[in-house]
């Protein structure tokens, strides 16, 4: 595991590429990360949707943001009281990013990883509270993380799974044992929560 110091791209131009922390002790902080038509940033108001989900459920937590993309999972929870987030992503500018911002905010409950997904759960598992999962759309990589976490010993007793897709993709296929804890769709992206029960 290593956090990468690559310097990261600069903004785009009016601030295409920068979101905003909705909620906790950093509401109204502006994130900005690297130019790049792999980072995809979960739309405000899904955000605003899935910590209304989650308030009750965050404190005091472990959580993965296994495809970190600009961060924004992993800084609201942060911002809200996780104890800590891992953030993964096989992006060097994009760990560069979430290293910056850490240390910006001098927090010390993240943690950043260059790897990427497959490989980073091959490893001995530490199970976490809430995983994030927003892999891009075109891979269909779902069904085959959701097992992984499931086997492979990733998630701690009633962890709470978030999933982000295309809408046209329907709801997920969850593993045995998984329900279906609440599902919405906002214009072209269906995000779901799943409970390990």
């Amino acid at each position: 595991m290593q956090s990468i110091r690559k310097p990261a791209s600069a903004p785009l131009p009016g601030h295409r590429n920068q979101v905003r922390i909705i909620g906790g002790e950093w509401r109204g902080r502006k994130l900005h990360f690297p130019q790049s038509p792999a980072i995809r940033p979960t739309p405000d108001r899904v955000r605003v949707t899935l910590f209304d989900w989650l308030q009750m459920h965050l404190a005091g937590r472990r959580c993965l943001d296994l495809f970190t993309g600009s961060g924004a999972l992993g800084f609201e929870a942060l911002s809200r009281g996780a104890r800590e987030v891992v953030f993964v992503d096989t992006d060097s500018a994009a760990i560069h990013h979430v290293v910056q911002m850490l240390q910006t905010l001098h927090c010390d409950r993240g943690r950043a990883v260059q790897m990427d997904a497959a490989t980073f759960l091959a490893q001995p598992p530490a199970p976490f509270d809430i995983v994030f999962l927003d892999p891009p759309f075109t891979d269909r990589a779902l069904p085959q993380l959701c097992a992984r976490l499931e086997s492979r010993g990733w998630l701690a007793p009633g962890a709470f799974i978030y999933l982000e897709d295309a809408a046209a993709s329907g709801e997920p296929v969850l593993p045995a044992g998984w329900t279906l804890f609440r599902s919405k769709r906002a214009g072209e992206v269906g995000y779901h929560l799943a409970r390990r029960q």
